[in-house]
């Protein structure tokens, strides 16, 4: 027996490290059923209303909405086509993320055509305190009172809020303005086009939009049973491995000191 070759095979053959083993493989199929239990928990919950928020969009209005999460928005093209500009829909259908790095200004519109925010070429993000959309953006359902001094005719005055280069925002025209599901919805089990949207930008001087569409889509309750499925099928796959390699070391050294009085060394 060559030195350290009994150490090898104790290490790796070992009740110990079968022991660890399993506990490890135990706590891969926890994990998933936690994480099935935690999106089933996010499916079958339906949000609370809460008040109007004191504070503008640094505030998520997702939080005080009605309706579900069965809406799904996803952007479908951005003009003008300029590197280094990116828009991402968050929450669902909830707030839009853009993140300017083109060297140039990028500005959004509010819903009266107002500039309602602008992200500055040296990533300074400024907010219209005077757009309309500053205000109806505070929540989901635009159920505020916008105060008599904005106006969308009045000149921009605007307010630093960041200086990332990105903007965050709830826009209303990405989500359903109501907590009754649309008409066009026949039946809730499926997936369905409610309406296209359009959000009005300019890259410097360069009009364009970010287009996109929001669909009818219910959550699935198949995912979770399919998550703790698997996890039982990796669970147990690898403790039929761990006692598979037992059962053939154990045979392997059963022959080797029957046949001359020493355990043999398995090559792995």
């Amino acid at each position: 027996m060559r030195p350290g070759s009994r150490a090898r095979g104790l290490r790796y053959g070992s009740p110990s490290m079968s022991r660890r083993l399993i506990l490890v493989l135990l706590s891969a199929l926890l994990l998933a059923l936690t994480g099935a239990a935690s999106a089933t928990a996010v499916t079958s919950s339906t949000p609370a209303t809460s008040t109007v928020p004191t504070s503008t969009e640094a505030n998520n209005p997702i939080n005080d909405q009605g309706s579900s999460y069965d809406y799904r928005s996803n952007i479908t093209a951005i003009t003008p086509h300029v590197p280094g500009l990116s828009v991402e829909v968050l929450e669902f259908a909830d707030r839009l993320l853009l993140r300017n790095h083109t060297g140039k200004t990028v500005t959004i519109y509010g819903y009266e055509g107002e500039p309602y925010a602008r992200v500055l070429a040296n990533g300074t993000t400024e907010q219209n305190v005077l757009a309309p959309a500053t205000y109806l953006n505070t929540n989901f359902y635009a159920d505020v009172t916008v105060p008599s001094f904005a106006s969308s005719s009045a000149a921009p005055k605007w307010k630093v809020i960041d200086r990332t280069g990105e903007l965050e925002w709830h826009d209303h025209r990405i989500h359903w303005m109501s907590p009754v599901p649309p008409a066009s919805v026949k039946n809730k089990k499926t997936r369905a086009l409610i309406f296209d949207w359009k959000v009005p930008i300019a890259v410097g001087t360069s009009k364009g939009a970010i287009d996109g569409q929001l669909f009818w889509t219910p959550e699935s309750s198949s995912a979770p049973l399919a998550v703790i499925i698997l996890g039982v099928v990796i669970v147990l796959a690898g403790i039929a491995f761990v006692l598979f390699v037992r059962r053939r070391r154990a045979h392997t050294g059963v022959a080797a000191a029957g046949a001359g009085g020493q355990a043999r060394e398995e090559a792995w």
